[in-house]
């Protein structure tokens, strides 16, 4: 599917929608004394752009979000990567936990909804680069090929950079 990369709707669109459909990204705190990022499920709410997870109180990244910390979600599929930045923080919203609650979450917390040490993140996303291939296997290859006899780089994607509010 081909989007017209300045179209900022249609790209922020694409992202949301690839997010909630894969869910899984790597969240990593920024400056904080852990410098990696860990495989967390997302949970989008593409109209208040923002991004939930499921996480214990005593969770690396629970501990390091606290009430507000810069954060970064990592997500990459087969056409789409994108890095998301905001502010990561500790919310035990019980509405949310009810609402995204399911099979998958439910083998992480035997205790179920009510686990003492379940809780969720939620992050405040700010601005995201978003890149897009927009060509298949076959025309990758021809892409490829055509760059390296012109010595042009390949015509395969875009790159868009959103801001939110």
């Amino acid at each position: 599917m081909n989007i017209d990369m300045s179209d900022r709707t249609a790209v922020e669109r694409r992202l949301w929608d690839e997010i909630e459909r894969h869910q899984v990204g790597m969240l990593g705190v920024v400056g904080g004394p852990e410098h990696h990022t860990q495989p967390m499920t997302a949970f989008v709410e593409p109209d208040r752009e923002q991004i939930w997870f499921f996480t214990r109180v005593g969770a690396d990244l629970a501990r390091q979000a606290g009430d507000g910390h810069p954060a970064m979600f990592v997500f990459q599929q087969r056409e789409l990567q994108a890095c998301i930045a905001g502010e990561l923080s500790l919310q035990h919203d019980v509405l949310r936990i009810a609402k995204y609650w399911n099979a998958v979450v439910a083998a992480w917390y035997p205790q179920g909804k009510d686990d003492p040490s379940l809780t969720m993140m939620r992050l405040n996303c700010t601005d995201a680069e978003v890149w897009i291939s927009q060509v298949g296997p076959a025309r990758f290859a021809w892409e490829i090929a055509k760059a390296n006899a012109t010595k042009h780089q390949p015509h395969i994607g875009g790159k868009a950079n959103l801001h939110f509010h």
